[in-house]
Formats: C-alpha cells, structure tokens, sequence
C-alpha cells in the first residue's frame, strides 16, 4: 500500500495492491497525471490498475480519470450524475480558476463525460430508505486485497461535498488499519468548504470514519500528511466550532 502527495494542490493519491490488480485512490488533475500515474502505480504493483476510487468530484481528485480507461470507478452514490450533467460545468470553471489551462481543462471534461467506465456507487447513510435500502459500504473484490485483509468503500454522509467517499483497508496481525478519507479529513491547511459543502454533515461524517478505522488507524487525508483518530477528533471539533453544529462527538 503507497500513497503520494500530488503537486500543486498537494492532493493525495493512493495505491492498494492485491495479488490479482490494484486501485487507485483519486487521479490527479488531468488525464495526463492520470496516466502517469497509472504507469507508475503498475510498475511499483507488478499487476494492472484495475480500479479507481474517486472520493469526491473535485477536479484535483477527478480530471485525472480521462487517463485511467478500462478500469471499474467506484464513487458515492449520484457523482456520476454530477460529473456527466450540469455540475460538470462548475467542476471545469473550478479548475480554471485555479489556474489550469482552459483549453486542457476543456479536454479532460470531454474525457471524463465522454468516458464509457463500469460504475460502482455507494450510497450514504439513510440516502435510499427502506427495506430494500443499499447498504452504505461495500468491499472491492479480493483479489484487489492484500493478502489477509480487506478493502471496503464507505459512504460516510455528506461532508465536504454531497458525494464524498472513504476506503478503509483492514488491518492485518500487528499492522493498524488505514482510511483513505479523501477531502473530508484534510492536514496541510483548512478544510476547504465550499458551496457545494454540506456543513451540518460534517462532523458526522467525521464521527462514522473514526468508526470505520477505530483508535488505532492510520487516516490518510486527501491534502497533507498521515494522521491518527486524535487529529480526526481536532479537526471535528474545530469544524462544529466553525459551522455551529453540535459538539456531541
């Protein structure tokens, strides 16, 4: 299991390989990192990328997928419909105001829209109701696991966007588990929220990933560097501080 910190934005990538293929969390900003990334990440596994966990729709996590075809996208339940309706528009704009180039950002829109992936998408929490309800977690297959352990995505609520997904791989005989938070968990600065944040989730959403890793977890944010459950339980008091939300975690 890799990870590595992107520059630029300093978005956070990761990489869990099975004995049969990896996945990628996040993609870069463009499918050219995507790409590179994809060569790099095989050449360290030995084995093909064959998924791609995106956890949320922001273009430094997302414009990266136009690199990855032929691999299986697993997402929060409705990033799909973000990203291929009109919310990709503001996906683009935000790119471009954060100063990539308009004309490549132009192309990798019309890679990620134009793009045929076989999806996989969890729901949050209480999202589909009733006895027929999905459920908000779902393990990637085996053969994607490291030997002994498990790899589960999770849909911890809105939080930094409405469609934020985690990826928690089970810890085996003295080795902690790891959470790959994406955007809900951020270390080299502020969580970002913008208008497409869901502040009154927030800090739940914080609250369910300390549930999925437990105490002993090592959480990998989607800015900056590793942290433990302390850190997660800063950063959510600071948020309700922040958004005036309930201090009950």
């Amino acid at each position: 299991m890799l990870r590595r910190r992107l520059p630029g934005w300093d978005a956070t990538v990761g990489l869990i390989v099975g004995p049969t293929g990896a996945t990628l969390v996040d993609t870069g900003a463009g499918p050219s990192e995507g790409a590179a990334l994809r060569r790099s990440a095989e050449r360290a596994a030995g084995v093909p990328v064959r998924h791609v966990v995106l956890t949320h729709p922001h273009f430094d996590h997302l414009l990266g997928v136009g690199g990855l075809p032929d691999t299986v996208l697993w997402a929060a339940a409705g990033t799909q419909d973000v990203i291929t309706g009109p919310g990709a528009e503001e996906i683009g704009a935000d790119a471009v105001r954060h100063g990539l180039d308009p004309a490549s950002v132009h192309t990798a829109m019309d890679a990620l829209v134009a793009g045929r992936w076989e999806w996989r998408e969890v729901f949050p929490p209480g999202a589909e109701p009733g006895p027929a309800a999905p459920p908000s977690s779902a393990p990637l297959p085996t053969g994607t696991a490291p030997a002994g352990r498990r790899v589960v995505a999770m849909a911890p609520g809105p939080a930094h966007t409405g469609h934020d997904l985690t990826l928690l791989v089970t810890g085996a005989p003295g080795v902690p588990p790891v959470v790959f938070c994406g955007d809900v968990v951020e270390e080299s600065g502020e969580p970002q929220a913008g208008p497409d944040a869901h502040p009154d989730g927030w800090p739940d959403a914080i609250d369910r990933l300390l549930r999925l890793g437990g105490a002993d977890a090592r959480y990998v944010p989607g800015h900056g560097a590793v942290v433990d459950a302390a850190f997660l339980r800063a950063q959510r008091r600071a948020l309700a501080t922040r958004f005036g939300t309930p201090e009950t975690g």
